[in-house]
């Protein structure tokens, strides 16, 4: 817990605190050596409380008597709100990056009716007679550049809230507690292959979707939460045998239209990458956490 003000026991924080609850911060007050003290739990949210404890005194003197008024809550208000989309941007910018890009790629394309406009994301055309070849015809930034793009394309409303809904409960999780750069280099790796799978597969590239970067997720966080519980993913055994089965049903009854080796791919690459990451922290660093946990 961060101290973030303290204040003489002769002020009524009870109305400023009620503020702080409708912002959103979470918070005690405390009496510590004869003084009253409010605690949060991160620094971002001290200084949001330091800030609205002095905006607070500024714009009404008799604060310690006399309720805000509701001009100055409604500013108390914004200010928390503002506060909260600053700590999700900065908390999980890939994540939001890549739900921005797919929500635009959807919005250009008419949710896949009009692939024209983003025919530059779909996989490049490249030799499948192995998978050497196709590995050594790319040559150039472009090239490779599309071997991760599909993951923005979306074919249909549900496709595309599936993906996204999915992407930010994992990916905000992540993001969180681990270094960004290896969620990054984990969604790149799982996009590649996932999509390079696909099109050995197909033989043609007319496929698209996050899926195989969310099955990536989902092998990934189920095998920190398995060997690392302490690392305090929310996802257990029977959310994991969900997405199995899932993707079992979809192969048997859908396979036509699901881009099923990317989901497969996507899954095993997502469970080797944690077993990786598990090895290293629990092995190497000797920590029984991931990340910054």
């Amino acid at each position: 817990m961060i101290r973030a003000v303290i204040l003489d026991l002769s002020i009524n924080l009870r109305t400023f605190s009620d503020q702080l609850r409708r912002m959103g911060v979470l918070h005690r007050i405390v009496e510590e050596s004869g003084q009253q003290v409010i605690v949060v739990n991160s620094e971002t949210e001290a200084e949001l409380v330091q800030q609205a404890w002095s905006d607070w005194q500024q714009q009404d003197p008799g604060f310690d008597q006399v309720a805000a008024s509701d001009s100055h809550g409604a500013t108390l208000a914004r200010a928390g709100r503002a506060a909260a989309v600053k700590r999700a941007l900065l908390g999980s910018p890939f994540t939001w990056v890549l739900m921005i890009a797919s929500l635009g790629v959807a919005a250009i394309s008419g949710l896949g009716s009009e692939t024209y406009p983003v025919r530059v994301l779909f996989y490049p055309l490249l030799p499948v007679s192995s998978v050497w070849s196709l590995l050594g015809a790319i040559d150039t930034p472009a090239e490779l550049f599309r071997t991760f793009s599909p993951m923005l394309l979306h074919f249909g409303e549900l496709h595309l809230v599936f993906n996204m809904l999915w992407l930010w409960y994992f990916g905000k999780q992540l993001e969180a507690i681990q270094p960004k750069w290896l969620f990054l280099v984990l969604v790149l790796l799982t996009a590649f292959i996932s999509n390079t799978t696909q099109y050995l597969a197909l033989e043609y590239n007319n496929f698209g979707g996050m899926s195989g970067v969310v099955y990536g997720l989902v092998g990934y966080a189920w095998v920190i939460h398995y060997f690392m519980p302490r690392s305090q993913l929310l996802i257990n055994n029977s959310m994991f045998v969900f997405f199995v089965i899932a993707l079992i049903l979809m192969e048997v009854f859908a396979s036509s239209w699901i881009a099923t080796a990317a989901h497969v791919s996507g899954l095993i690459t997502g469970l080797i990458v944690g077993a990786v990451a598990v090895l290293y922290y629990r092995v190497v660093l000797g920590r029984k956490v991931i990340g910054s946990v």
